[in-house]
């Protein structure tokens, strides 16, 4: 009754996790994660990637669903993290002649999370393995986005096998393949799920795409969210896009106050960009939204104007954290300013700035800081920050 056949001799084996609260521990999973293993069936009997640990049962079940008393012959990894590898052990236990197919430093993650160091085949990059009339080819693409990840392409029915590659977060309702569903809700998770896993190595992903230039490929089955048919071109371009911090006219205001002083200056650029034309205008209070939504926006806008008072003579610690993360992920091709506040010792501004020299950013403005509250002063200091950030995002 869960048999999902994504093209001839291919399943989805897939499971969903609408339990888990954070992916990683850090990131909120409103709408749930899927982890996703397909089964493709020659001859032999080969299965791609596993699930976490924790749905192994199920997973088993759906397995033996479609593969009944055959045994699966080859385990292949693709990738190493426990989301995807989670259930070797298990698999292993219920099919122990298969061999578990892997490059050369999958092997020892293998054996350090699991134990296993035997029944285990190395392959490189462009080997190939024979299932009795389907073949798998394999491809090294290495730290999209650990040192160990490869995709796998089956190449009678064109279908990549593509990791965390083209993935997103959010469940699957029903349906697997895009075109059985409405896929509106899975490309804001697609942003989110780029910009908090993948980010850092967006020069990684364009080498990747640039590997399966000219393949002819169907389907393109990630190990997060939807198998993607009809809309493969919308998603490797997106992915294409954020790789090379590309991003449409916008801006992100992300700001933290403690008393509401600083987020009326936050309110009035908001505003003032308004004024100038800014239609994708986006509002972040730090303190309130959590940092994998605020990521997300800023990988998809073009404009960022970071604010926020200062604290114990340094950055507030919220500001301080979007700050560290965007260094983290090498933000570049952005346009940003920023602002602070302060009593008697407003720095939060200058040391904002700090933080963004180390970057590849244009900055707009110099950065300017309110004493106390909100004054005539500052209001043209918005406005001027608003009117030149709106005509570099607007291209003006």
């Amino acid at each position: 009754m869960n048999i999902h056949e994504i093209c001839n001799g291919i399943y989805y084996v897939g499971v969903n996790d609408r339990t888990t609260h954070r992916f990683e521990g850090l990131w909120p999973l409103p709408q749930g994660v899927s982890y996703n293993s397909y089964i493709v069936k020659g001859e032999r009997v080969a299965l791609i990637d596993t699930v976490h640990i924790a749905q192994s049962a199920k997973f088993l079940a759906r397995i033996e669903e479609i593969v009944g008393d055959r045994p699966i012959d080859y385990l292949v990894i693709n990738h190493m993290e426990p989301d995807h590898s989670g259930s070797i052990q298990a698999i292993k236990a219920k099919y122990p002649q298969l061999k578990i197919v892997g490059n050369s430093k999958t092997v020892a993650m293998i054996n350090n999370y699991y134990g296993i160091s035997d029944g285990i085949e190395v392959v490189a990059d462009g080997d190939v393995i024979d299932l009795g009339g389907r073949s798998l080819k394999f491809v090294l693409t290495p730290m999209v986005h650990w040192p160990e990840t490869m995709m796998t392409y089956e190449e009678q029915e064109g279908v990549l096998f593509s990791g965390d590659a083209f993935g997103c977060f959010g469940a699957l309702n029903g349906g697997v393949i895009d075109s059985q569903m409405d896929t509106a809700e899975y490309f804001p998770e697609m942003y989110r799920y780029y910009s908090n896993i993948v980010a850092k190595y967006g020069t990684f992903v364009e080498k990747a795409i640039a590997r399966f230039d000219g393949v002819k490929i169907n389907y393109v089955c990630s190990t997060h969210g939807p198998v993607w048919h009809d809309e493969i071109g919308r998603v490797v371009d997106l992915y294409s896009l954020l790789a090379r911090f590309e991003a449409e006219p916008g801006v992100v205001v992300a700001y933290a106050s403690m008393y509401g002083n600083t987020e009326e200056l936050a309110e009035t650029i908001a505003a003032e960009l308004s004024r100038n034309g800014v239609r994708n205008i986006r509002v972040h209070n730090l303190s309130k939204t959590h940092l994998s939504f605020v990521l997300a926006d800023i990988m998809r806008y073009n404009g960022l104007i970071v604010g926020g008072p200062t604290y114990n003579n340094s950055l507030f610690p919220e500001v301080e954290r979007l700050l560290s993360a965007l260094k983290g992920r090498d933000l570049k091709n952005r346009y940003v300013g920023c602002f602070g506040s302060g009593t008697w010792a407003p720095v939060s501004g200058k040391n904002i700035k700090a933080c963004l020299d180390c970057m590849k950013v244009e900055q707009v403005a110099e950065p300017f800081d309110m004493k106390c509250s909100i004054a005539a002063g500052d209001i043209e200091n918005c406005r001027t920050l608003a009117a030149t950030m709106a005509s570099k995002v607007m291209n003006l």
